[in-house]
């Protein structure tokens, strides 16, 4: 469906404030990015501006040659490897669960929230994302790894804590085994990327709602014209992903935009015989204060070049690029 009005603001059951309004959408599963040969349900997903197709319960995407990127509960993203496949099990915020059938996945939780459960399905087993943190499954073989992070798997018979830097080979009795977190792929470099997109069209999403005074009162994915993709927001404060990247509230975001003093120190201050006390030393305004208000470090048109309308690599998907 084009840019519907329930994914306008798609936000969490998590609200920060007692009078904050209902949700506008409870579900999970929107495909928010795809390059190359990507299908849903046997049907081409089309790379086109604000078309952004839903994973229905029951849903399959499956690429060839081609990576996806779909949007769980608000702050989590699903990222689909090439010749790869995941079936849709239930979209709903409170309890999302996603099959993974063929290839690589890789999960990025930046601020999951205890209201919504995102579970993994794989060979019978659950995979359950207890903390925020990356979190890779791959068929060949048939393994969890956890970069960052902690999940919890569990079988009718065996239940096992995956902590950062493990991972467990599916198959036989749970064992997890310490594995080079540092290192990564081709597909793990472009999740990467996908998140350093999305975290920089934070920035101005975050300013933008702010400055409308539409109020911001739950976590949630945001509309950026700018960028014609979808971000994350949080109700407030910030948070960091994963990898590292930093998502803005629409107040906190502020710090970026805020001007910031620049402090003078001239010479010609001390002792002065005439007067008979000390001076202070001139300042680039005179003699009126010691502080000289700067120009803004980022005003608003600059910010805006930099955080909205600044060019992003594109490839041949809706937003951010695919290079190796």
């Amino acid at each position: 469906m084009r840019l519907a009005a329930r994914f306008a603001l798609v936000a969490g059951i998590s609200v920060c404030s007692a009078s904050a309004q209902q949700v506008v959408s409870a579900r999970s599963g929107l495909i928010h990015y795809v390059e190359g040969q990507v299908e849903l349900d046997g049907k081409t997903v089309e790379s086109k501006p604000a078309l952004f197709p839903d994973m229905k319960d029951g849903a399959e995407l499956k690429t060839g040659d081609g990576r996806a990127e779909v949007l769980l509960t608000p702050g989590v993203f699903l990222r689909v490897a090439e010749n790869s496949s995941v079936r849709m099990v239930s979209n709903k915020l409170a309890a999302t669960r996603v099959e993974f059938l063929s290839g690589s996945v890789l999960v990025e939780s930046a601020d999951s929230m205890k209201e919504n459960s995102v579970t993994l399905v794989y060979k019978g087993a659950d995979v359950r994302l207890r903390r925020d943190g990356l979190y890779r499954l791959d068929s060949e073989p048939s393994s969890l790894r956890v970069y960052s992070g902690e999940a919890l798997v569990e079988t009718a018979d065996q239940s096992v804590s995956v902590k950062e830097g493990k991972q467990l080979p599916f198959g036989g009795v749970f064992a997890a085994e310490r594995f080079n977190n540092k290192a990564g792929d081709a597909f793990f470099r472009w999740t990467k990327r996908r998140a350093e997109y999305i975290s920089t069209a934070n920035i101005s999403a975050a300013k933008g709602i702010q400055d409308s005074d539409r109020g911001w009162r739950s976590n949630g994915w945001a509309w950026n014209p700018y960028y014609s993709m979808f971000t994350y927001v949080p109700c407030r404060g910030t948070y960091s992903s994963p990898y590292g990247y930093r998502y803005w509230s629409p107040v906190a975001v502020y710090q970026i935009y805020a001007p910031r003093p620049v402090y003078y120190q001239s010479a010609g201050g001390g002792y002065n015989s005439g007067l008979g006390y000390n001076t202070m030393p001139r300042t680039s305004s005179g003699y009126s204060g010691t502080v000289a208000a700067a120009a803004p470090a980022h005003s608003g048109s600059t910010t805006a070049a930099a955080g909205a309308s600044a060019p992003v690599s594109r490839g041949s998907g809706q937003a951010g690029g695919r290079s190796r």
